[in-house]
């Protein structure tokens, strides 16, 4: 059974290039346009890791994080901040959210596909 992976970004390349490369190596990915739209379909069903943008409308990545953290299925389930925010600022908030890690975009397809694997196998 494929890992399914929730992509959350309020950009519609972005999305599909990081459903493409995800989708290529194997994974299953459900797709989401905004935090709000991505707290929804977390609810749906359960993912085995979540991808953040963080300036989203609605809800940011931040918030989104701290809403998925307070559901009991999401408490152990790895979140990576996918985003162009590199601040150690930012970092540290999301870290404080509940996130796991952080990759910056632009981002090389290959080290995605990296990160998810030594996160989720």
């Amino acid at each position: 059974m494929a890992k399914t992976i929730l992509a959350v970004d309020d950009s519609s390349s972005l999305r599909q290039m990081v459903a493409f490369s995800l989708k290529a190596a194997g994974y299953q990915v459900v797709e989401a346009v905004d935090g709000q739209d991505g707290l929804e379909k977390a609810k749906l069903q359960t993912v085995d890791l979540v991808l953040t943008d963080q300036n989203m409308p609605r809800m940011d990545g931040l918030e989104l994080i701290k809403l998925l953290r307070e559901l009991p299925a999401y408490q152990k389930v790895p979140i990576l901040m996918l985003t162009t925010e590199s601040s150690d600022e930012m970092k540290s908030k999301g870290r404080a959210a509940g996130a796991n890690g952080w990759l910056v975009k632009p981002f090389d397809p290959q080290r995605l596909i990296e990160v998810v694997k030594k996160v989720i196998g």
